[in-house]
């Protein structure tokens, strides 16, 4: 980028060009009735297709008013809160049941799972100098762009690439879902050898191994983790997997799809979506907003005094200068998240093994605290979100901030799969919302006679 740096000034001026002219009058979005964000004012997000994946739940509806509920979420109709305790108490990881769950709707038997985790295991391999040629070149300082790099490049090696069949396109989704966490991890242990210069790791993980066990086991210089970790790693991959059509990456899969693209340009469409701050990168923002609070704030356990710093962050005074509040607040919950519900009944054991039982203090103290404060801005219950102990989570078992949005790829490519074949099945028309233009007409003026 360098040899570019003489042409920025010109750049700047164009750039004042647009910020002048792009900024369109908000009152006309109310004047045509339009539905920013897809949503209602309410908050409510519009109809635009049906589906039996996932079921995202937040209120109920009573003489046509919005009643806000604590929330649900389904999968393909199971409560996940019931399929986290079902695995969990029969001692298994859950993340490979969930996924056969989301892509073929039924609850796998016993034999059913063991063989669908090695069909997973045999698929989790990359093609031959797939990390020499092409991870270990130019990597980015993003886990993402590296990711979606990877997963276009994917297409080259697919000689059915284009295929859209169910059976092809299941069996793509399976590779993906498979080599997920090995695109993920070694893209960053190549960004941490050659831009860090930190030692370069790549492990070849054991075929026994759950997908949570693979990305601890590939990821540490050691490929040691206790149980714990394994466990806690698991249940936020199944928090993770899926959350209904109407997600911004997740409508972005069903929107791509229905172009007739392959599986691959699909795929990375969504990562880009799931990149955003405002999407799957805010987890990384938690804990971003939380090394702030710990940095500016003398006293972790005086409730005044972090009162006093969230209502700056509110304020546009400290942080990042943007007024949110990380982790709290949901464009579909209001009470409650039912995977933030899942994770505090867990992290508290992390927290123990790991000895960081003040922090989780002072993140259930922010927990208690933002909600009145940004219940009074919004005027609507908030609550916080998987966003708010999923990142905690990540922190306690050593994860590099790099990989905090990829680890949701990880897991939401499992939704992101069955979402695509669902588009494909029911091979609906080609999404295509309108935009109304509101530019005034105006005449061709000739060259000469601009100014």
């Amino acid at each position: 980028m360098n040899r570019f740096e003489n042409l920025l000034p010109k750049v700047e001026m164009l750039a004042q060009k647009c910020d002048n002219n792009g900024h369109i009058n908000p009152e006309l979005y109310d004047k045509y009735e339009v539905k920013r964000g897809l949503r209602y004012k309410s908050g409510r997000g519009v109809l635009t297709g049906l589906t039996e994946i996932g079921e995202v739940k937040s209120y109920t509806i009573d003489d046509g008013e919005m009643i806000p509920c604590e929330g649900k979420l389904y999968y393909h109709g199971v409560d996940i809160e019931q399929i986290v305790e079902g695995f969990t108490s029969e001692g298994r990881f859950g993340f490979e049941e969930v996924t056969y769950l989301l892509i073929f709707g039924e609850q796998p038997t016993e034999e059913q799972l063991s063989d669908f985790r090695k069909l997973l295991a045999e698929y989790r391999m990359l093609p031959t100098s797939f990390v020499r040629d092409i991870i270990m070149k130019a990597p980015s300082k993003d886990m993402m762009n590296t990711l979606a790099r990877s997963v276009l490049t994917m297409y080259s090696y697919d000689e059915l690439a284009d295929d859209t069949s169910v059976s092809n396109v299941l069996r793509q989704s399976l590779q993906l879902i498979a080599v997920f966490p090995l695109l993920s991890v070694y893209g960053y242990q190549a960004y941490n050898h050659y831009q860090k210069g930190h030692s370069l790791f790549i492990h070849t993980p054991p075929a026994e191994l759950s997908t949570a066990e693979a990305i601890l086991y590939i990821l540490r210089p050691d490929s040691k983790y206790t149980e714990l970790e394994a466990k806690l790693l698991d249940i936020c991959l199944v928090a993770q997997a899926e959350h209904g059509g109407g997600n911004n990456s997740t409508f972005t899969t069903h929107v791509v799809s229905s172009s007739g693209t392959d599986t691959y340009s699909s795929v990375a469409a969504s990562l880009g979506s799931l990149k955003g701050p405002k999407h799957g990168g805010a987890n990384k923002k938690v804990v971003e907003m939380f090394e702030d609070i710990k940095e500016n704030v003398k006293n972790h356990e005086d409730e005044e005094e972090v009162r006093s710093y969230l209502q700056k962050i509110l304020d546009k005074e400290a942080f990042d200068k943007s007024g949110l509040i990380y982790g709290i607040g949901h464009a579909v919950y209001s009470l409650s998240d039912p995977r933030t519900r899942i994770l505090k009944k867990y992290v508290g054991q992390l927290a123990k093994e790991k000895g960081t039982e003040k922090e989780l203090a002072l993140y259930e103290m922010v927990e208690r605290i933002a909600p009145e404060l940004l219940s009074k801005k919004r005027n609507r219950p908030v609550s916080a979100n998987v966003d708010f102990y999923s990142g905690f989570v990540y922190r306690m078992l050593g994860l590099p901030l790099e990989l905090y949005t990829p680890i949701f790829a990880i897991a939401r490519i499992a939704g992101w799969s069955a979402h695509r074949i669902e588009e494909l099945m029911n091979s609906g028309k080609i999404v295509r919302p309108a935009y109304k233009n509101v530019a005034k007409h105006t005449d061709y003026v000739p060259m000469s006679e601009r100014r």
